[in-house]
Order: C-alpha cells, then sequence, then structure tokens
C-alpha cells in the first residue's frame, strides 16, 4: 500500500512548516540594524563573503531591474541567485537560481541550519533576518556565480547590507516611502539608500528627485565609486525600446508595461555594462534575449478573473502601494491604455476606471488616492488580509473628500465580495491595485497561481 502524500499535500506541509519557523520571529517586527545578521552570519561561516553580489536598492524600479538583470545573466550562461521581497504566494518566491525558486525542502533546510546558529542569549535576529542568512546560505551552498540582491528597506541598515565589495551598486528610483523609519525627507531616504554604496565600487544611478541627488552624489564622491547615471530608454513604439550611446544603441522587447521600464530597462542595462567592464562575458543576444524573457508578475499585469455569473473579465493588476508607483499606474491608464480603448484625448481622463483598492495602514493613503482618483470613477475598498490593514471605511471617508465627483465609492469586507461588485461596474476597465500583499491574496485565493493568466 502506498502510503506516501499527494505532492499537493506535501507542498502544502512544507510551505507551513516554513511559515510557522518563520513566523516565530515575526514578532520581533522591523528593526533595522546590522549587529544582529552580521553575528548569525558569523556563527554560519560567513556564506555572504563567497558569493559575488549586485546590490540593488530603490523606492521603486528594483524588483524590475532584478529581473532583468538576473533574467540577462542567466541567458550569459551564468548560475545566478535572486533575493527578493516581498513575495506574492510562496516564500520560496524570494530565493531564486537561474528563475526557478528555491524548493520548499531546501528552503525549509536552510532555514532551520540558520536558526540553529542563533545565540538564544542574545537579542533575536528579525524575520526577514533569519530569511535573509538562509538565502546568503542558499547561493553559497549552490555555488553560484553571482547573486542578484534586492534591499528589503531602506539601505544602510537593510539586513542585505553585508557586503563589502558588491560588484555593482545600484539605487533605482527615491521617493517618499517607509519614512516612518527612513527619516521625514527625501534627503533622508536618500542617505540610507546611499548608505550601499561601498568605497571604489561602481554604482549606477537611476533619476533621482532634486532633493536626493546632492546627497547621493557628494557620498559617491566621499566613497571614490566610479558611478553611471543612465538617461531612459528611448520607445521605439509597442514595446520596443533603444538604449546606447549614437551608433552603439542596443534595440530590444520591454516585456513588462509602463513608460518607467525605460528608466529601469536603461538602470539594468547600464548594470550589465558595469559587469562586462570588470570582464564579465554578457553578449548583447543576451541582453536582449534576457530582457524580453524576464518576468516580474503583480506589476502593470493583465489578468483574467470569473465572476460567479457572467462572462470572466480582464483585470489589470499592480501593486501600487506608494504615491510614486500610483502616479505610474495612472499615468499608464492615461496614456497606453486611453489609446488602446481609443478614447481620445489622453490628458482629460477620458473613461470612468473602476478601482477595487486595499492598502496597508503604513502607507500614505492620501497621495495614492489623490493620485489615482478621477470624477467619474469607481472606487471599491477592501481590507488587505493576514497584514496590518487600513480600514476600508476610513479609506472611503478620504477618497470622498479627495474625489467628490466619484461615480460609486463602497467598501466590503473581503477581496472577492469586492471583485464581484467590480464586475457589475460598467466600466472598460478594472483594475486591482494598492498592496503587493492584496495581490498576493488575489493570486493564492483567486487564480491559485502566481503567474495569473498573461494578456499583456
Amino acid at each position: 500500500m502506498d502510503n506516501s502524500k499527494p505532492l499537493i499535500s506535501r507542498q502544502a506541509e512544507l510551505e507551513q512548516q516554513i511559515h510557522d519557523r518563520l513566523e516565530q520571529f515575526g514578532r520581533f517586527g522591523v528593526d533595522l540594524g546590522l549587529d544582529r545578521i552580521l553575528r548569525l552570519l558569523a556563527a554560519m561561516g560567513t556564506p555572504q563573503q563567497q558569493v559575488p553580489v549586485i546590490h540593488v536598492a530603490g523606492t521603486n524600479g528594483k524588483g524590475s531591474v532584478c529581473a532583468y538583470v538576473s533574467s540577462v545573466l542567466s541567458q550569459a550562461g551564468y548560475r545566478v541567485g535572486r533575493y527578493t521581497s516581498p513575495h506574492l504566494v510562496s516564500w520560496c518566491e524570494r530565493i531564486t537560481i537561474n528563475e526557478q525558486p528555491v524548493s520548499p525542502e531546501l528552503l525549509l533546510q536552510h532555514l532551520q541550519q540558520a536558526i540553529a546558529h542563533i545565540d538564544p542569549s542574545l537579542p533575536s535576529p528579525t524575520q526577514f533576518e533569519v530569511l535573509t542568512a538562509a538565502a546568503w546560505l542558499h547561493f553559497s551552498i549552490s555555488q553560484v556565480d553571482i547573486a542578484v540582491v534586492e534591499v528589503g528597506l531602506g539601505g544602510r541598515l537593510d539586513a542585505t547590507n553585508v557586503v563589502n565589495a558588491p560588484l555593482v551598486s545600484v539605487i533605482t528610483s527615491l521617493s517618499r516611502d517607509h519614512w516612518q523609519r527612513l527619516g521625514p525627507t527625501l534627503a533622508h531616504i536618500a542617505g540610507e539608500k546611499a548608505g550601499i554604496l561601498k568605497p571604489r565600487r561602481p554604482a549606477v544611478i537611476g533619476p533621482l528627485p532634486p532633493a536626493a541627488k546632492p546627497v547621493v552624489h557628494k557620498r559617491l564622491m566621499e566613497l571614490a565609486c566610479p558611478v553611471v547615471w543612465p538617461q531612459p530608454a528611448i520607445a521605439l513604439g509597442g514595446s520596443k525600446a533603444k538604449y546606447g550611446l549614437p551608433g552603439e544603441e542596443l534595440v530590444y522587447t520591454l516585456p513588462f508595461s509602463g513608460e518607467h521600464q525605460l528608466v529601469n530597462s536603461a538602470v539594468a542595462i547600464a548594470t550589465l555594462h558595469s559587469l562586462r567592464d570588470q570582464g564579465w562575458s554578457i553578449p548583447d543576444a543576451a541582453i536582449i534575449q534576457g530582457i524580453a524573457q524576464a518576468k516580474w508578475p503583480g506589476r502593470l499585469q493583465w489578468v483574467s478573473w470569473q465572476p460567479s455569473e457572467g462572462a470572466s473579465m480582464p483585470l489589470l493588476i499592480d501593486g501600487a502601494h506608494n504615491a510614486a508607483a500610483a502616479i505610474m499606474l495612472r499615468r499608464y491608464v492615461d496614456g497606453e491604455l486611453a489609446s488602446r480603448f481609443e478614447q481620445g484625448d489622453v490628458n482629460q481622463a477620458p473613461f470612468p476606471v473602476a478601482w477595487l483598492i486595499g492598502m496597508l495602514s503604513t502607507k500614505d493613503h492620501r497621495e495614492v488616492l489623490a493620485a489615482l482618483l478621477r470624477p467619474g470613477d469607481s472606487l471599491h475598498l477592501v481590507p488587505v488580509p493576514d497584514h496590518a490593514s487600513a480600514a476600508p471605511q476610513e479609506l472611503a471617508n478620504l477618497a470622498q473628500d479627495l474625489c467628490p465627483e466619484l461615480a460609486q465609492c463602497r467598501t466590503h469586507d473581503s477581496l472577492h465580495q469586492g471583485l464581484e461588485a467590480i464586475a457589475d461596474v460598467p466600466s472598460p476597465l478594472k483594475v486591482l491595485c494598492g498592496s503587493l500583499y492584496l495581490i498576493g491574496h488575489f493570486f493564492k485565493t483567486e487564480l491559485n497561481a502566481p503567474s495569473g493568466m498573461g494578456m499583456q
């Protein structure tokens, strides 16, 4: 008699064990600082020192840049680790090698090994620090050629900032997010992000606001970092773009929507060029193919959702969890999507949008809603499950104050109820946004797959 459990049951059991191991550290919350993670990594044999690293910070664009760079390096024939956050469905998504997530079995083993090296007589590492230690261990044991590592929060005191000589340090963008922990102004936040820069190590810096650029520039000069400030790529129509000096332009296809990908792809290519300058073999063909094949779900992604009655509906999903990301989303709606729907002047918000939004309590709700909402839009608000969610009714009150001419403003007890409600809204565009955790819940409960059903 075969007593083996079905694969999906075994997978769910392992995922639950991973959750339980990490949950015991969740009570320590976010506590920025390097002492605990460095002590833990030292006890584990300093695995981070055995891995060449590209370190990526920024308010928005980090994930896209990491996806582009790791995909290209995989195409170039390297064994590439990637560490990003947050995940959408599974903790395993955060740690990949050549685009493949770590198996639940291995992640559980790495977590147990990291936990075994924690000194109970000293302050405990946080949940993110334990997971980060497991990621370094996985990359070291797997003998990756290179790891693309995304900063979790800030930079200077982030648990990923434990490598003294990264191959390239990248800052993609800066805006006012996580200001409660990083400082009240863009200058403060810029100082924290610039904390990933290391003496005489190459840096690639995306476009920065005027209040932030002098802070980063000063730090670059202090550390004598060779630096590239890439210009955004040039749109060629459709999904084509080009980047590079005249006569040396690289033409490629962008797999992700939104004009901000002209910036993100340029930052990624400049990072790859910096690696080339250091002797890494990265042919143009690998850059073209790698960018085209990059995957980063949950960001300006089209899916199809089936209501309980009626035909399936196309749904645009995007994290849009801070003001800068919300502005990008609204720009995409008013630009590319207005053209797609053939609704005339793209500057006049020519068609009403049905928004389904849930947000964390820590976010700048006023700025996000002000960026998204226009007269005639419909707004449906839901809680973000299993996280510190903003109250939907409080968001509704704020939204009606910001945009009194909304066609609808309703709250719902669950994401599913909200989805059923916007299915009945007579709008050509329905958008789910406000939190990557909400997007992850959507994938897990409504689509059952992190990739969704692409309709790009």
